[in-house]
């Protein structure tokens, strides 16, 4: 018998944590020509599915709009639940430290190396996957933690830092394409890996002793990656893992389920 036809999507449909750091995966309506997340392109497949998240500081209110091939739009507005960050008061003024002008020359050159490594496209699928711990242990830092210097915020904390000790393996949290490794440490990340997970998502892991894959690898969800250490600016052996989607950071609790024991 001939299958039935799939119905026509009218409007979005998708799933997630709609919240500050959070994410969200779906399909878009059929026959979309093209599509937007507030004022951000949005990719697709040629399925219709997507990836798309909300920055840490991202408003209450934002909108999916597609627009179809005949030229109407369908939106969807989507409400984010404001999120309660750890938040330290200091009753002190912020000074950002002074660096010299050799710090800024390296400095430089790193920036340059990851705005270039998350702008690569390498087709990778690993943004389907339901995402795995990396590694387990103590939790030394959160997401989106941030200290108020009289009233001035400084910069927040932009990964989850996990503490398991000097040495011990970490491993993909899902499927990719590594875009960076830094064999060199960075003045700041140390020995720095990137993967890209595809749609925009991508993966970095800072201050690793070791790394032992290469970069335009491809790697599978659980695969060893290296191992944890303190290399660049940290004050103690740690994983720093920080997820990014275009240009908004995310909270990597709010992709994992409850640390295994």
């Amino acid at each position: 018998p001939t299958p039935a036809p799939t119905p026509a999507r009218t409007t979005f449909s998708f799933r997630g944590e709609l919240e500050q750091g959070g994410w969200i995966r779906g399909q878009v309506p059929s026959n979309t020509r093209s599509a937007r997340l507030g004022e951000q392109s949005q990719r697709f497949d040629e399925d219709g599915n997507f990836f798309a998240a909300f920055d840490r500081d991202q408003g209450p209110q934002i909108e999916l709009v597609a627009t179809l091939e005949d030229g109407r739009t369908i939106s969807s507005p989507l409400t984010i639940r404001p999120r309660d960050w750890q938040l330290e008061y200091i009753n002190a003024p912020y000074r950002a430290g002074r660096s010299s002008a050799e710090f800024q020359r390296l400095r430089e050159g790193e920036l340059a190396q990851i705005v270039a490594a998350r702008a690569k496209q390498t087709g990778a699928d690993g943004w389907r996957q339901d995402f795995i711990w990396p590694v387990t242990g103590r939790i030394s830092g959160r997401f989106g933690s941030q200290r108020v210097y009289q009233g001035k915020p400084g910069p927040y904390h932009s990964g989850l830092d996990i503490a398991p000790g000097a040495g011990v393996p970490y491993v993909a949290p899902s499927d990719g394409v590594v875009t960076l490794v830094a064999q060199d440490p960075f003045t700041l990340e140390g020995r720095l890996l990137m993967i890209d997970h595809g749609m925009g998502l991508n993966s970095a892991f800072l201050h690793s002793a070791t790394i032992v894959v290469r970069e335009g690898q491809r790697v599978k969800q659980g695969q060893y990656l290296g191992t944890i250490g303190a290399t660049g600016r940290a004050t103690g052996p740690h994983l720093h893992w920080s997820l990014k989607w275009q240009d908004s950071r995310l909270d990597p609790l709010l992709f994992v389920g409850p640390m295994p024991d």
